[in-house]
């Protein structure tokens, strides 16, 4: 039994099962040893498929398979769904991306330009046409397709140090007025008002000094304290 017989048996098995959940049979393929199948949602519809559905689907396509035993070798099983950026493999698939922008590689490596870029304007079960950039419309033949797939445009990211949209406006405060500045005839009037205070801390009091008779020795006046005595031998 050759491959694509056998990738015929799966997909007899597979479509009944993806009716019944309303998905659609987007691909199945054979690479090695994997056998995937890529299911999706219908043309047109709002969202895409969900993980329950997945799920879902790959418990009973796997039972389906055991029981069928479609496919001599062995192989592993994927169930799977087409992401954002899809593979174009059929011209069934060119047909249900049209309106969407794709990208095109050529097999001939001779091809000038080898790949292309555009919106998908039409598509038939042979060939494609594109509408390139600078306008100008490119039809080419399926069969000479290399790889093909579309793609999704990413929103540009924010300019370095532009405002974040969401930011929180920053709150705003009252300015307090400016302190003025002394003029010079005030600035004078505080140094010498700060000089002057400066020699008050600094001058000695004046006392009167104690007389002494002379029968009383300074060393034995009672007046005198030891404290005293030696504050005034230290100066």
């Amino acid at each position: 039994m050759t491959e694509n017989s056998e990738l015929t048996r799966v997909r007899s098995i597979v479509e009944p099962i993806a009716s019944d959940l309303d998905l659609d049979v987007y691909d199945i393929e054979r690479r090695g040893v994997t056998v995937r199948v890529t299911l999706d949602t219908h043309p047109g519809s709002d969202g895409g498929i969900t993980l329950d559905n997945l799920s879902l689907a790959t418990r009973l396509i796997s039972r389906e398979i055991d029981h069928e035993d479609p496919i001599t070798t062995r192989f592993t099983l994927e169930v799977t769904s087409p992401g954002l950026e899809r593979q174009l493999r059929v011209p069934a698939h060119f047909l249900r991306e049209v309106g969407k922008d794709i990208t095109v590689r050529f097999r001939d490596p001779d091809a000038d330009p080898r790949r292309v870029d555009g919106q998908l304007l039409s598509a038939t079960d042979k060939t494609a046409t594109l509408l390139l950039d600078d306008g100008e419309e490119v039809t080419f033949e399926l069969d000479g397709v290399d790889k093909a797939r579309t793609v999704f445009e990413w929103g540009p990211g924010p300019k370095p140090g532009a405002p974040k949209e969401h930011s929180k406006k920053p709150a705003e405060f009252a300015k307090q007025p400016a302190a003025r500045k002394p003029s010079a005839s005030q600035r004078a009037s505080a140094d010498r008002a700060e000089a002057a205070d400066q020699d008050s801390d600094l001058a000695a009091p004046t006392t009167t000094p104690e007389t002494t008779s002379p029968e009383s020795s300074p060393e034995t006046s009672p007046e005198t304290s030891p404290n005293t005595s030696k504050e005034k031998q230290s100066s």
